[in-house]
C-alpha cells in the first residue's frame, strides 16, 4: 500500500519540475550571465551614462504616472463610492474598460490622438499652426501609461471607499468639519493602505511596461526598450541580463515595501 508521503511526493513532482524548469533555472542563468563579461557588468546601469539616463527616465516617468493615477483615481473612485445612481455599474465598467486593452493598442490610441496623422495634428494644421505632435515622447508615454493605470486605481478606490464606515464621515461633519478637514482626517487615513498598495502596483507596472513604450518611445528612451534593444538588436545578453536584474529588483522592492507597510490591504489590491 502506498504511503501518504510517497503519494504526496508523486503529486508534487510535476510541480517541482515545472518550477525548476520555468522559473528556477532561468533565474539562475539570468543572474549568472553578466559574470561572463566581468562583475562590472552588473553595475553597468550605474556606470554607463546611457543606461543610467534610461533608468532615471523610467523612474521619473513611473513616479509621475503613479502620483497622477493615485490623485485622479482617488477622486473618481471616492466620488463613485459616495454617489448612488442607476447607471453607476455601466459607468464603472466603461471607466475600467482599458484594463482589457494590450499596451500596443493603448499606444495606438495615443498615436491616433497625438501622432503625425492624429486628430491634434489635423486640428493645429487647420488652425494654421502646423502639424503638432506629442505622441512619440514623454507626453505621449505619460498619457499612455496613465490611460492604462487609471482604471485599476478607480476600481480599487471605489471598492475600498464603498467598504468604509459612513458613520465616520457623518460624525466628522456633525462636529463641524469642512470638506477638506473630512478628507484629511477621515478619507486619507482610512484609504492609506489602499493608496500604498495601489501605488506600488501602478509604479511596478509603469516600470516594466513594454507594449505602450515600444509603440511610443522613439524620442524618450525607457529601460524596457533599452533592454529589448540590447538582446534583440545587439545580442548583448550579458548586459540585457544586468538590466533585467536592475529592473526586476526595483519593481520587486517597491511591491515588497508596499506590502510590508500596507499589510493585508496590499494583498487584496
Amino acid at each position: 500500500m502506498t504511503s501518504p508521503s510517497r503519494l504526496l511526493g508523486a503529486c508534487a513532482a510535476p510541480a517541482v519540475a515545472f518550477f525548476a524548469a520555468f522559473w528556477l533555472l532561468p533565474v539562475v542563468r539570468l543572474f549568472a550571465l553578466p559574470a561572463d563579461k566581468g562583475w562590472a557588468t552588473y553595475f553597468a546601469v550605474l556606470t554607463d551614462s546611457r543606461y543610467l539616463r534610461s533608468l532615471l527616465n523610467t523612474l521619473g516617468l513611473s513616479l509621475a504616472v503613479t502620483l497622477a493615477t493615485l490623485l485622479l483615481g482617488g477622486l473618481v473612485g471616492i466620488t463613485l463610492a459616495r454617489q448612488r445612481f442607476r447607471a453607476k455599474p455601466l459607468l464603472l465598467s466603461l471607466l475600467t474598460l482599458p484594463l482589457s486593452f494590450p499596451g500596443v493598442i493603448i499606444g495606438f490610441f495615443i498615436i491616433l490622438l497625438g501622432g503625425r496623422q492624429g486628430l491634434v495634428a489635423d486640428l493645429t494644421e487647420w488652425l494654421g499652426l502646423g502639424r503638432t505632435t506629442f505622441a512619440y515622447g514623454l507626453t505621449g508615454l505619460f498619457l499612455g501609461y496613465l490611460y492604462f493605470s487609471l482604471p485599476r486605481a478607480i476600481a480599487t478606490y471605489t471598492a475600498a471607499a464603498s467598504a468604509m464606515d459612513a458613520q465616520l464621515e457623518e460624525a466628522a461633519r456633525s462636529l463641524g468639519a469642512s470638506r477638506w478637514r473630512v478628507a484629511r482626517d477621515v478619507w486619507i487615513p482610512e484609504l492609506a493602505q489602499t493608496t500604498l498598495a495601489c501605488g506600488a502596483i501602478v509604479f511596478a507596472t509603469s516600470m516594466g511596461a513594454f507594449g505602450t513604450a515600444f509603440t511610443l518611445a522613439s524620442k524618450f528612451e525607457v529601460l524596457p526598450i533599452t533592454l529589448y534593444n540590447e538582446f534583440t538588436n545587439y545580442a548583448n545578453f550579458a548586459l540585457a541580463a544586468s538590466l533585467s536584474i536592475t529592473l526586476g529588483t526595483i519593481t520587486w522592492l517597491s511591491l515588497f515595501l508596499a506590502r510590508h507597510a500596507a499589510g493585508p490591504a496590499a494583498a487584496g489590491a
